[in-house]
């Protein structure tokens, strides 16, 4: 068709539309208030970016960990005020013009998720850990992002004392992204969430103050394999949009339902065709898994939890995990509900497997962060039991299980920060013997932790998985519930294996040392335990709490 063809077309069409259609374009309404605890940790972010380029060097420390601890505090007070003012239950509804869900567990996810940001960044401020550099106090983090490891530039920015406060901003728009990740209500939003809180992810596992290499090894793969699982999931969200004509949450839930008249006329050939539904949805579903990091998308887990730096693995394994299960609930409950008897079975094989093999290998390892790893892995399949029981107990025992996982991780992974060697912290199993006779409180703590992951009675462990378990069998899947206690009883080896190791063994003479800690370090172990023993004590106020807020608006 040739050019002059084409604008003739153009000027009768525009012709034949009133002209007001024509110039009109509405303007977007965002409830700025309803949207407020995203917008202020990345009003903070940004804010934080601007302390690194106008804040004297030797003051933005203490800057930027007080403007992340406000901006998470303040973000928290939101949710709760939202939740107190009924956008968890009666006034849940769309906001942004479609693009975010203000229901409750959206609130409940986000709540959770700051709360356990706070906790991290408490983790990422430690000071005292180290011994002083150059009379300088150090972090856990490299002195000189830039800098090629063990180049000369290195080590003058180690003995100037710099240090790298960019990952209090970096952790801001981490948290950022995942408070958008559970409460995105289209396709496109989904994805903006999700590499808003990749790329400092990506970026924070490359900061390791030792081990540098291995550090950047760990980000290099974990940006390989995200950035297979971010395609993935762009090209699922093309073939649902060719298939229902819409991004939209509600829109693809009507076309599936088949409650939708009006086809656009554009994707008249492909709407209703069932092949894009299905290729499309696996693969969104793929990459949410991949995030999870279930069985068979877990490659990453082991070695970007072992390169990482301690209290950025801590903060990754709580937060992203609760930021992508609520956005995979959202998925399942409110837009796939109608293919349920298409990804149900499928599911049922990615849990058994992901339960087995993150038990099964784990036994096998020998450091603790790996450890905790396969661990992390076994614990995905868990919480995906509850969310394939399709029930409404199904929703809120897995925000349960969530709330109470992402304390014991951060508190467990804060733990490793503090036994050290010369070389740095002592993560080979091997170094941990003895250490309940070396340092009874450090391994007591440890203890409590890991009996909480085994799932032990009196634990956040026991009531997460009691929960999950039983809305698995009511929804029908008694047979993965069985699977689910068997691996648990795998994974109650090794955890038994670690705690026997820290009492009932020698204490090598060379052994590592314990690291006394600033009261940040401590605040962040004491949170931990206090969740732990509280939800396994008296979970019922927490379980109703969850039961409420497990309400999808559609």
């Amino acid at each position: 068709m040739s050019a002059s063809a084409v604008h003739s077309l153009w000027t009768m069409a525009s012709a034949a539309a009133p002209q007001d259609q024509i110039d009109k374009i509405d303007t977007p309404t965002i409830e700025y208030a309803q949207l407020s605890p995203t917008l202020i940790v990345i009003g903070a972010a940004v804010l934080g970016i601007l302390i690194e380029a106008f804040v004297p060097r030797k003051s933005r420390y203490y800057v930027q960990v007080f403007l992340a601890v406000v901006a998470l505090t303040a973000a928290f007070a939101a949710v709760v005020g939202l939740a107190a003012t009924g956008y968890g239950t009666t006034k849940a509804h769309i906001a942004a013009m479609g693009a975010i869900a203000v229901d409750g567990p959206a609130l409940f996810l986000q709540g959770t998720i700051l709360l356990a940001g706070l906790v991290a960044i408490f983790t990422f401020a430690e000071r005292r850990l180290d011994p002083l550099t150059h009379g300088n106090r150090v972090d856990s983090f490299v002195a000189q992002a830039g800098a090629v490891p063990g180049s000369e530039g290195e080590k003058a920015a180690t003995k100037a004392g710099f240090t790298t406060t960019e990952v209090f901003p970096l952790a801001l728009f981490a948290i950022g992204g995942m408070l958008v990740f559970p409460s995105a209500n289209d396709l496109l939003t989904l994805f903006i969430a999700l590499e808003v809180f990749s790329l400092p992810l990506y970026l924070l596992c490359a900061l390791a103050r030792r081990k540098r290499l291995m550090s950047q090894e760990a980000a290099v793969k974990y940006f390989l394999l995200g950035s297979f699982s971010s395609a993935f999931l762009l090209f699922g969200i093309a073939l649902l949009y060719g298939y229902a004509g819409s991004v939209s949450y509600g829109t693809i839930a009507k076309v599936i339902d088949g409650s939708v008249q009006e086809v656009n006329p554009a994707l008249a050939d492909t709407m209703g065709n069932d092949a894009l539904l299905l290729i499309g949805a696996a693969m969104i579903v793929m990459g949410l898994l991949f995030k999870v990091g279930a069985v068979p998308f877990h490659m990453w887990t082991p070695d970007v939890y072992e390169g990482a730096p301690t209290p950025v693995t801590g903060f990754m394994a709580a937060a992203t995990k609760v930021a992508a299960f609520g956005a995979l609930l959202r998925l399942l409950y409110v837009v796939l509900p109608g293919l349920r008897w298409d990804w149900r079975p499928v599911m049922w094989g990615v849990v058994i497997l992901t339960m087995l093999a993150g038990a099964i290998v784990a036994i096998t390892q020998t450091d603790i962060k790996r450890l905790l790893a396969y661990s992390s892995i076994a614990h995905a399949g868990f919480i995906l039991a509850g969310v394939i029981a399709m029930t409404p107990d199904g929703i809120s025992s897995v925000l349960f299980y969530l709330g109470a996982y992402s304390f014991v991780t951060i508190g467990a992974f804060a733990v490793v920060t503090l036994v050290r060697d010369a070389g740095g912290e002592a993560t080979h199993l091997s170094k941990w013997a003895g250490l309940g006779r070396r340092s009874p409180l450090v391994a007591a703590v440890f203890a409590v932790f890991l009996l909480a992951f085994a799932g032990i009675p009196l634990t956040s462990g026991f009531s997460g998985k009691f929960a999950v378990f039983k809305a698995a069998a009511e929804g029908g899947a008694g047979a993965l519930v069985v699977v689910g206690v068997i691996s648990s009883a795998i994974a109650a080896f090794f955890y038994i294996r670690v705690i026997v190791l820290m009492f009932f063994s020698e204490p090598k003479a060379d052994g590592p040392t314990v690291a006394v800690p600033s009261p940040l370090t401590m605040t962040a172990i004491g949170v931990g335990v206090a969740v732990t023993l509280v939800l396994g004590v008296a979970p019922q106020y927490f379980l109703d709490l969850a039961n409420q807020a497990g309400v999808f608006v559609r």
